[in-house]
């Protein structure tokens, strides 16, 4: 961890408007990654030990300084979880969440983890009406209680609950009471989001008079961000964080967030950017909560542009409308189709698919898809690759066709077969799978043989009408080798038009591959 820091000498106040956030050259400054602990209170999410296995080697993989891997108190598979982790044998520090009680040090020793977050109260509100002691009691037990982790082997951070609602002279004595029996590090915690960026300025820069200090923020405000740059710019030199934002309430502030602020505003490297959006996808993936497509960082339209103007100005400069490459975090830039589309965009989208037009039919064609979007449409690839041909008059021949559907769900595993035409020969196939989707996509891919070695980038389902026979559109993106393409579908039967787009999407992906397999066995 990094060293003592002086908030008088190397850092100057933070302000709004005159001389900012200022963060010396020689600060190191570290990330504490919380979403196995913190992130995983939020409602409705629950990791199993492999998914905090998995989240944990992808964050062992961004250069993340410590992992805390949940509440050894919890129970026994919350135990179990951590353990895993800790058997990793990875570079980060794993540590555990502990009350301020010593039976939950002993059981976060039982997970032989590297060290513990005692959390103990602050303010009069957690003192007083929650645990029910007194200031003196609390300093007694805090002191105790790192005296007591430090004997047996554990590096020790003490965190203030709710500190930025508490007396700042009762906060400093605490801490300070903390550093002085032993804690490697002590934390200034936004609890319940309350606070702003001066009074973390104030608080954190007491703090880091002291020692090493940490900051722990949460989104309430929308200042989750802003309140962790002004405990760094105060001195703190660890900010507590979680993957994409989770948490309880709004959520913690966002890994990602402090990480790219912190390299692209102030210099100061922290992880390595370009895995982050891989890891954002692993925990929505674990934790089942979909990524905002608003999301700074890692959000779908983080990188993705529709507007005229904005494309237009993006082909010609990468660096128009766009604060950083999108290769600085693991993403790709994307040209979206719809009705503020121009002419240039639609070029560029056609070229991607090796489809040339001249520029009456450009103009054409950008005029269909900006009808299409006025309806209230999302326009896809293959809405745009369908207007292209209507307007130049090009006829292709499909590569791979559905000509049957059939899908069997129940108590039983679920199966389905299909019949397609694939380059004017008919293949037939079945598959078994989680459920009927799965069923008839595996069924496709086993009629279509290794030819069909694209990847299921997304799969969006959204009903479009109400009732028991609802339709529902049904959008897939797929790739292969450098391609990708969207496709959406709209069907009374989800089976039916999730098997219809995927097809759709395959058959653009194939038409110019000249060596489509035939299907494996069975």
């Amino acid at each position: 961890m990094a060293g003592k820091f002086d908030p008088e000498t190397d850092s100057q106040p933070f302000t709004v408007g005159r001389d900012g956030l200022q963060v010396a050259d020689d600060r190191t400054v570290e990330l504490l990654d919380t979403t196995l602990r913190d992130g995983e209170q939020a409602p409705g999410i629950s990791l199993s030990p492999d998914e905090k296995v998995e989240i944990a080697r992808a964050l062992e993989r961004t250069g993340v300084a410590v992992i805390e891997a949940g509440s050894a108190c919890t129970g026994a598979g919350e135990r179990q979880g951590i353990s895993r982790v800790t058997d990793l044998d990875l570079d980060a520090l794993v540590t555990s969440f502990c009350r301020g009680l010593q039976v939950d040090v002993d059981l976060a020793l039982d997970c032989d983890v590297d060290g513990v977050h005692v959390v103990v109260p602050s303010s009069d509100r957690h003192v007083e009406g929650k645990v029910g002691t007194t200031h003196e009691g609390n300093l007694e037990t805090t002191a105790e209680l790192v005296e007591y982790a430090n004997s047996h082997g554990l590096w020790v951070e003490v965190i203030g609950e709710d500190g930025s609602r508490a007396d700042l002279d009762y906060l400093e004595e605490l801490l300070g009471t903390a550093l002085d029996a032993g804690a490697d590090r002590v934390c200034f915690a936004d609890t319940v989001g309350h606070t702003g960026p001066e009074r973390t300025y104030e608080a954190v820069s007491r703090l880091s008079a002291l020692g090493p200090t940490s900051v722990h923020t949460h989104d309430d405000l929308g200042l989750g961000v802003t309140n962790a740059l002004a405990g760094i710019s105060a001195g703190a030199d660890l900010v507590h964080c979680t993957v994409n934002g989770l948490g309880e309430r709004a959520g913690n502030v966002a890994l990602e967030e402090v990480a790219i602020a912190l390299a692209h505003v102030y210099d100061v490297e922290t992880l390595e950017l370009a895995e982050l959006y891989e890891l954002a996808q692993v925990v929505s993936r674990a934790t089942g909560v979909a990524l905002p497509p608003n999301k700074a960082v890692i959000g779908e339209n983080a990188f993705t542009h529709e507007s005229g103007i904005h494309t237009d100005g993006t082909l010609k400069d990468e660096k128009m409308y766009e604060p950083y490459p999108p290769e600085t975090v693991g993403r790709e830039r994307r040209l979206a189709l719809g009705k503020h589309t121009g002419r240039a965009g639609v070029k560029a989208v056609l070229e991607e698919h090796g489809v040339e037009a001249s520029d009456d039919e450009l103009a054409e064609i950008a005029s269909r898809v900006t009808e299409l979007g006025d309806r209230g449409r999302r326009v896809t690839d293959a809405d745009l690759l369908a207007v292209a041909e209507d307007v130049t008059g090009d006829d292709r021949e499909r590569t791979v066709e559905l000509l049957g559907l059939t899908a069997i769900s129940g108590s039983d595993v679920p199966t389905a077969s299909v019949r397609l035409d694939v380059a004017g020969e008919e293949h037939v196939a079945s598959g078994t799978g989680s459920g009927p989707v799965d069923a008839a996509v595996s069924a496709v891919r086993k009629a279509l043989g290794t030819a069909a070695d694209a990847q299921l980038e997304a799969y969006q389902v959204d009903a479009i009408t109400g009732g028991t026979d609802a339709v529902v559109t049904v959008e897939v993106t797929m790739s292969r080798d450098d391609r990708s393409v969207t496709v959406a579908r709209s069907e009374a039967d989800i089976t039916r038009a999730s098997v219809t787009a995927m097809v759709d999407a395959l058959d653009r992906l194939l038409e110019d591959d000249q060596d489509v397999l035939a299907p494996a066995d069975d």
